[in-house]
This record gives structure tokens, sequence and C-alpha cells, in this order.
């Protein structure tokens, strides 16, 4: 049988424990030093890179599929609804962002949202016009908080301010291109370029022989009309004989 002795401590020493203790706490009350976010009282500030909800805008898109293409997750299924534009489904996105790097128009731009609540897994698959714009935010914070560290110091500035969640699109070149065909004597006269375009601004004139022996059409003719073309390049990559390319247009 083992016997337990009472330990036996210092009131003194206790006392002094407990009065620092409190001290701290006052201390912390009066002028924290903590590093910890007080969310969502608080938000931190985030960078304006920062990969967060994407939002469309339908006015600038041209239909490329890219965004969806580039998709690792394949996260971004293509819609049609006036033209072809993309939803996003946030139960495989991984916020690479790589759908708003690759847009050639800067159609997908980011934000600093990162809070969304969805009530069903069928909820989290979004259309075009879900992200046309910011979602609908409850914002409690009071103050930014911003990381200060240097070697020394490890600690957060507090400011009574709000962060703005929406992001300035980035100014992005975009230089007019249309499609053209740069051997149209190695036509195939597949049509896939037909079929891809979303525009319809592509026609192609088969020579096809009837039973009766008719001779129908003058040959293998692709002929890209220019007014509708919007440079999106989907028939460049379609074409398996690779005569297909975008061309720059003056203004």
């Amino acid at each position: 049988m083992i016997r337990l002795e009472k330990v036996k401590t210092d009131p003194v020493e206790t006392l002094k424990r407990h009065a620092e203790a409190f001290g701290e706490a006052v201390r912390q009350a009066i002028k924290p030093d903590r590093i910890t976010v007080e969310y969502p009282r608080e938000r931190r500030k985030y960078p304006e890179c920062f990969r967060g909800f994407i939002v469309f805008d339908k006015e600038k898109c041209i239909s490329c599929f890219r965004c969806a293409q580039i998709c690792p997750a394949n996260a971004i299924q293509m819609e049609y609804f006036e033209n072809a534009y993309p939803g996003i489904d946030y139960a495989k996105c991984i916020f690479c962002h790589f759908c708003v790097d690759s847009c050639p128009t800067g159609a997908l731009n980011t934000s600093k949202v990162h809070d969304i609540a969805f009530k069903a897994m069928e909820e989290m698959r979004l259309s075009a016009k879900h992200i046309a714009k910011l979602p609908e935010i409850v914002r409690e914070e009071i103050q930014t908080v911003e990381y200060y560290v240097d070697r020394n110091t490890w600690k957060l500035v507090r400011k009574k301010e709000m962060d703005k969640l929406e992001v300035a699109p980035k100014p992005v070149v975009v230089k007019p291109r249309k499609a053209a065909c740069a051997d149209p004597e190695n036509c195939l006269g597949c049509r896939l370029c037909v079929n891809v375009c979303p525009q319809n601004a592509i026609k192609v004139e088969r020579c096809e022989i009837t039973i009766e022996e008719e001779v129908t059409g003058t040959g293998c003719i692709l002929e890209v009309q220019t007014e509708l073309c919007t440079g999106c390049g989907l028939c460049v990559r379609q074409c398996p004989m690779q005569i297909l390319t975008l061309e720059e247009v003056g203004e």
C-alpha cells in the first residue's frame, strides 16, 4: 500500500502567483498584446491578391472556355444562357485561382470574402448569375487587424476601420484578335471548328456528290465572319490540322 503525502504549499508563493495572474489579466484588458484575431469581432486585413470568392463580369467574358479547361479540380462548368458563361462548384474549388490568372479579358476577379456558409452541398454550385456580385454579407467586426513581425517583435496592429472586401479589377490589356485560316488547302472540312464556335462565326462549305452524281458546293471553303468572332480561340485549339490561328487586328 502506497501512502500519499499531502503536498505542502507556501501561502505567500500562492498569493504571489494569483497576484501575477490578476495583474496580467488587467494588463491585457487595458493594453492587449495577444496575437489572436477575435473573429468575427475583428477581421484580418488581407492583401489585394488574396484568393477568395470569385466575382464574374459577364460583359468582359468572350466564352473562351479557358477557365473551365485549366481548372485542376474540374470545379468550373460552362453554362449556356445568352452565351457560354462559367459557373463554379465551391464543393470542388481549391481556390488556386488559375481561372482568374488565365482569363484573357479579366472577366474573373478575386475578392477578400472567404467565410461563406451554405446550408447544403447543392447550394455550393453557383451559376454565373450567382457569382456576378459578392453574396450578402453580415459584418460584425468593429476593427481590422494586421500582423506586424520583425526580428524581436510579433504582434497585431489593430485599427478602427473596415477593410473593403471587394478588390478592384486589375487592368488587362486586351489585344483584339480574330480567328483566321493560315492554310486553307489543308482543311479537312470536319466542321469541328463550326461545332465548337459559341458565336456561330465560322462557316465551312463542302463539296458533295449525290447518288445521281450531281456535284453541290465548290469545294472545302472555310470562312470566318470577323464581325461575329470574339477571338476566344476555341476553334484554334479544336482544329485537328492546326491550320487555324488567332491574328491581332487593329482597333
